[in-house]
Order: C-alpha cells, then structure tokens, then sequence
C-alpha cells in the first residue's frame, strides 16, 4: 500500500496530480531518479496524473515520446498539458479559430495553435502584411532573430495585432545548469513594443483549469508538484491547488525559505520520494 508521507496530516490525499517537466521528471535527456516510480505507484493507487509545461517548443505528442524514451513512462496525449496548447485552447475559446497568427517559436507551438486552436499560422517574416495579422505569438525561439522581432513589432505596432506570450520563464534547467528561456525573448518584443502580452502559462491558471475540468475535480482536490517558486508553486496557489516543491530542480532550500507568500509551497521534498 502507499504510504501518503507528505500528506500524512490530510484526511484524505489528493485525487490529481499535476506535475511539472524540466526539473521534476528530467533534466535535458537525463531522468530525474525515483521519478518514473512515484508516477506509475500513484496511477497503480488509482490517481489521476497531469503533466503541466510551459514550455511551449514541442507539442504533445512529442512530450508523450520523451516521457517514454528518458523516464520509460507511458503517458497518453490527454495528459499532457504545455503552454503551447493552454494558448490555442485560450484563443480558440475567444473566437480566434481561422484567424491568423505570426508565431516567433519552435515548431511544436505553431503545430498545437493550428492543429488545436484552429489559427492559421505564420513563421516567417514579410510574407504576408503586418496589417493583416490578428495575433504575435511568442514563445521559446532558439532561431530567433532581429528580422522576426522587427516584424512582430510592426504587427503589433503598425497593424492591430494581439500580443500574445506563451510564458515568461526567464529561463529553464539542463544538465548543465539554467538557459535563456523564453520570456527573455518575450521582454525584447515587449521592450521594443512598449506593450505588455498576455501571458497563458504559468503562474497563469489557463492551463490548470484546463487540467481540473478534464479530471472533473476542484482545485483542492490536486496537487501542483513543480521546482520553481515563481510558475509552478505561484499557479498552485492561484488555483486553489496544494502545492509541493521538489528540490531536484532550479530552487534551493535557501531560496524556498526567503520566498514570499504568494510563492510559499505547503511542502517541500527533496525528491519524489518523499510523496508515497
């Protein structure tokens, strides 16, 4: 049987269980240690298990294969929540189905918006007007450059354009330590534009209601389990969610202990483990 450690003061342990991806399940291509084991001794127990991203580079069936290639993990696509598809739920939901939409991403964002939120998707600067596009949507670009920052502007500035971001992740962990994320590329356009996005993921709570209307549950009924402060415990919080800080990502004791209330985890766990 599971033996609920870090919910041993509950009456009853969370029926979701929303985890985040870099830094909770792997690091680059490297597999987090014991965390492939908690998911299926969760899913054994009966728990509903989410995966919750604001990545926004690759699309969901890619992150099922990655799941399956690094933590040997069965997941189906219906699990899987990024920022990427969180965006084309969003627009989708405000009537942008068939409208176009200049993407500065990787190729997983523009496939979720068109295959998901119904957009017509445009990846390369001046090929159409600027005055004809009715979204920017910016995420993770490790191709970026100033050509498609200077057309997003002129979408933005020169059109009607909504700006939109999938994140502001500042940046995101590999093997080697932090990388430039994509809000970093999100604060050029936002700079130049003198204009503030919209942003759908995380600490954002688009994707997390998505998740809690596919389980059927209400917030206090899952858990948000991430290793950042500002996205992972911040969306928890907003939703109404618990919340876990595992250290096996980009946060250290120290910083736990000197975030402010808004980013206070209700438990902290050095791994995995310390769930089940």
């Amino acid at each position: 049987m599971l033996h609920w450690r870090v919910f041993s003061n509950l009456t009853q342990p969370p029926s979701v269980y929303v985890f985040d991806l870099d830094g909770v399940m792997y690091l680059g291509d490297t597999a987090i240690p014991y965390a492939s084991e908690v998911v299926n001794r969760l899913r054994d127990a009966g728990k509903q298990v989410y995966f919750l991203t604001n990545n926004s580079g690759r699309t969901r069936a890619d992150y099922c294969a990655k799941l399956a290639s690094v933590n040997g993990l069965s997941v189906p696509e219906s699990a899987i929540f990024t920022s990427a598809y969180a965006t084309a739920l969003y627009l989708k939901q405000r009537g942008a189905a068939g409208r176009s939409a200049y993407v500065i991403g990787e190729p997983g964002l523009a496939a979720e918006l068109s295959a998901s939120g119904g957009l017509h998707c445009i990846t390369q600067p001046d090929s159409v007007d600027p005055s004809d596009i009715d979204y920017v949507v910016m995420g993770i670009d490790r191709q970026f450059t100033y050509d498609k920052l200077r057309f997003a502007h002129a979408a933005i500035m020169r059109g009607h354009a909504q700006f939109i971001a999938t994140n502001r992740d500042a940046t995101f962990p590999l093997e080697v330590g932090e990388i430039p994320g994509g809000g970093s590329l999100v604060a050029a356009l936002a700079t130049a534009s003198s204009r503030e996005p919209i942003t759908i993921g995380k600490p954002e709570t688009h994707a997390y209601e998505a998740i809690l209307e596919a389980a059927q549950v209400t917030a206090p009924e899952s858990v948000m389990i991430g290793d950042r402060l500002d996205t992972d415990i911040a969306v928890g919080r907003r939703a109404g969610a618990l919340t876990v800080l595992v250290l096996t990502g980009v946060t250290s004791p120290e910083k736990a202990a000197a975030a402010p209330p808004e980013w206070k985890p209700a438990y902290i766990i050095g791994d995995l483990r310390e769930l089940v």
